[in-house]
């Protein structure tokens, strides 16, 4: 077993103090300590990293996904060198995708299917009446996605692709829900996932093969803050407000947050699949 040191990023969620106005005030809150991770049982993850084209191209997306701006930046700056330092030491890279069928003809996926089978049940819906799908129209209209923003939106989604910087190696696995993500992980004899992707406190947290699925498996969930941006609001988004919050929410509730040069400052030596 393949071990290193790494400073981690944790949250003291105690002890609240009740003689203060705001007792939570009291709390520890974010701290540092150096802790150990294993190469061979850690793996990285890079979740929803896509191609979503240009604002030119689809300024509806951009409308309403306001982080896309900030992804792209991430993937052009952050993921080369993080890519590069985790597939030199040997450690293991996972994909988790969605939104097409981009991914379908890589080896990544099809050992997956291999794994996980090619059946898996889906929720079983509640049934619909016309107040229920009024109520969804009315929700589509007036929350998300807005009315004129729909085509960009959906042409956006049938051109999707991965980024150049992080199209997967032929040796990495690429799952499209948690049952094939936890096969992957299983027969690698991986037991701790390390995030990176878009958004924090969106798909990364609930969507098919996030940290709430992982961790039903009793797999230990952590992030890369530099490597991570979050869905935003208009009174959060000048200072990213719910990204803090999505990164407080993984280190209370499933793993640790690593800062990028620290990751890359212990992941050193090791021979991973050829670039």
């Amino acid at each position: 077993m393949r071990n290193v040191k790494i400073q981690a990023n944790y949250y003291q969620q105690f002890d609240a103090d009740l003689t203060l106005e705001v007792p939570g005030e009291g709390y520890g809150g974010w701290q540092r300590d150096e802790i150990e991770i294993s190469l061979d049982s850690t793996a990285l993850v890079l979740m929803h990293a896509w191609d979503t084209g240009t604002p030119e191209e689809y300024p509806g997306w951009y409308r309403c996904v306001e982080y896309l701006p900030r992804a792209a930046s991430i993937v052009r700056e952050v993921f080369p060198p993080l890519l590069h330092a985790t597939r030199a030491a040997g450690m293991p890279v996972l994909h988790v995708v969605g939104g097409g069928d981009y991914y379908q003809h890589l080896p990544g996926y099809k050992r997956a299917i291999e794994l996980a089978g090619t059946h898996q049940p889906a929720a079983e819906p509640i049934e619909s009446d016309p107040v229920l799908q009024q109520l969804r129209a009315f929700r589509s209209r007036n929350v998300f996605v807005g009315e004129h923003n729909r085509a960009d939106v959906s042409g956006g989604f049938a051109n999707v692709d991965f980024p150049q910087e992080a199209r997967p190696l032929d040796c990495e696995g690429v799952a499209e829900n948690a049952r094939q993500l936890f096969v992957l992980c299983k027969d690698a004899g991986i037991n701790h996932l390390i995030y990176a992707g878009f958004a924090i406190n969106w798909c990364l947290l609930l969507s098919p093969g996030g940290m709430a699925d992982m961790s039903k498996h009793g797999i230990m969930c952590s992030a890369l803050r530099q490597a991570v941006t979050a869905v935003e609001n208009k009174e959060t988004a000048r200072h990213q407000l719910n990204k803090e919050a999505g990164l407080w929410r993984v280190a209370l509730a499933f793993g640790f947050v690593f800062d990028v040069p620290d990751f890359l400052k212990s992941v050193t030596n090791g021979k991973g699949c050829s670039e």
